[in-house]
């Protein structure tokens, strides 16, 4: 049987007149969960923002997509995902990539390592994080980090602890997350630290079956079930259009793919919305991919979506 299918709605911050009727707004609409991305450009900081989230809401799940590696220490990551965890009821989704934005990095004054490098930090830190989330005087020594005889994140109930998510587009990054993560978003490469037009190719159907294949690869290699990891997209452009031809060359123009390809991609759900549920429902079919976040900059966009796509698709 297929999972269900759930969505998201990424917003980097909320409208500070009314964000919390906007937050239950997007709960009452039926979006599974409230993503915030994690920059250093114009944007809220996602712990805050997620925390005030969970507060006014009742079912909507709060996370990240996703925290960077070096933006933080991981003993820090353990305490503010244990303590989101708790104030929200058990609805955090812990997101961690290796960051990727360069820019963040010049911007800040912090060396930009090579990828490499900071996906050895990122699997570094989730033996850190989890071992904070279960034990006391918890120690790890690795390349990158030390940690000895810390106290516990934080008491969180038994079995209890925020979901994983892993957000990668290499085969490196995705094993990592066939290891750890609950679930994990599958992203095109971004070994540049930039968003190029050639980005959206690494997303092309087969292209995408291979790098989940490495998420399950990974997750048998170390005897976790891989059918048991939820998988994740983040899409970039919506268009509900009965004729999409015109934003799809458009897409195709600035990626270097073909419209074909375009309406193929992860990235962009473009066409009416019975063609939109079709494709989503087959590429879950082909794929695994069950778990959809769509920006909520748009409120008429994410209205119409919610409307049109998540309602007829949510939970079947």
């Amino acid at each position: 049987m297929p999972r269900p299918f759930r969505f998201g709605l990424q917003c980097s911050s909320l409208p500070t007149e009314n964000w919390a009727e906007r937050v239950r707004r997007i709960e009452a609409l039926g979006y599974s969960t409230l993503f915030c991305p994690d920059h250093f450009g114009e944007q809220w900081d996602p712990t805050s923002m997620l925390a005030a989230a969970a507060a006014v809401t009742t079912r909507l799940r709060v996370g990240t997509l996703v925290y960077g590696i070096d933006y933080r220490h991981p003993v820090i990551y353990a305490k503010q995902a244990a303590t989101l965890q708790l104030l929200s009821g058990g609805r955090h989704e812990f997101g961690i990539g290796a960051g990727w934005m360069e820019t963040d990095y010049q911007q800040a004054g912090m060396p930009y390592d090579r990828p490499g490098v900071r996906i050895e930090r990122v699997a570094e830190a989730l033996e850190i994080i989890t071992g904070m989330w279960r034990e006391d005087g918890f120690s790890y020594q690795g390349r990158h980090y030390r940690v000895t005889q810390i106290a516990r994140a934080a008491r969180l109930p038994a079995g209890s602890r925020p979901a994983i998510l892993i957000g990668g587009g290499g085969r490196r990054m995705l094993s990592v997350a066939g290891r750890f993560a609950d679930i994990v978003g599958i992203n095109p490469t971004l070994v540049e630290g930039k968003v190029t037009a050639s980005t959206p190719a690494d997303l092309a159907p087969e292209r995408v079956r291979e790098k989940v294949e490495w998420v399950r690869e990974a997750a048998r290699k170390v005897g976790r079930d891989p059918e048991a990891i939820e998988l994740n997209s983040l899409v970039f452009v919506v268009a509900i259009t009965d004729d999409p031809r015109g934003i799809r060359e458009a897409l195709a123009k600035n990626s270097g793919m073909t419209p074909e390809q375009v309406a193929d991609c992860p990235l962009f759900l473009t066409g009416s919305a019975s063609e939109i549920r079709e494709r989503l429902e087959k590429r879950r079919e082909q794929t695994g991919i069950s778990y959809v976040a769509i920006q909520g900059r748009d409120m008429e966009i994410v209205e119409r979506f919610a409307e049109e796509i998540l309602a007829p698709l949510a939970g079947r």
